[in-house]
């Protein structure tokens, strides 16, 4: 338990460090996750039920020759493959809205050097330090964010492009 104690008072320190700026970026990384779980948890349990639904329905057609049946089949393929997509637009946009986040923090964080600068002038580096802090590790955490994001936003895009793929191939037609 004290473990657990020490870890939130240097989380909270570390936040106050960062200045406000970190309290969003947090929000946004939050639910950018939430998302990003929520996508790989569709793409390991969902998707196969929907795989097969789409299978079972495609091969109960008696006709599957014609030119209405073809694009019945497109349309089979683009609903599913519109679902291995939901979302993604949305991580991608929040993982591009983590570092803005951090220099948004590193401006405040200027700002906040430059009004100590203004107050006390440039020689007083301490009471500057709190002001460079706060420019710094937003940007830093906005970052590594943003980076953690895209690594698994680019095995997303690969998943579902692979999985809608393998189920275009899946439904054959009649020749």
């Amino acid at each position: 338990m004290d473990l657990i104690v020490q870890a939130y008072e240097a989380v909270t320190i570390f936040m106050d460090k960062g200045g406000p700026i970190l309290y969003w970026l947090l929000l946004v990384t939050f639910l950018m996750w939430v998302l990003i779980v929520e996508r790989l948890w569709y793409l390991k349990a969902v998707f196969k039920s929907d795989k097969q639904k789409v299978q079972t329905a495609w091969e109960g057609r008696d006709e599957r020759k014609s030119w209405y049946a073809h694009k019945i089949r497109m349309g089979m393929i683009s609903i599913a493959t519109q679902k291995l997509n939901q979302g993604i637009n949305i991580i991608k946009t929040l993982v591009a809205l983590c570092p803005l986040l951090g220099l948004l923090g590193t401006v405040t964080g200027m700002i906040e050097v430059f009004e100590v600068m203004a107050i006390l002038g440039s020689g007083n580096a301490r009471a500057m330090a709190a002001g460079v802090s706060r420019a710094t590790i937003p940007t830093m955490a906005g970052m590594v964010a943003a980076l953690s994001g895209v690594f698994v936003t680019t095995y997303l895009e690969r998943k579902v492009t692979r999985e809608s793929q393998t189920l275009e191939d899946s439904l054959v037609m009649d020749h």
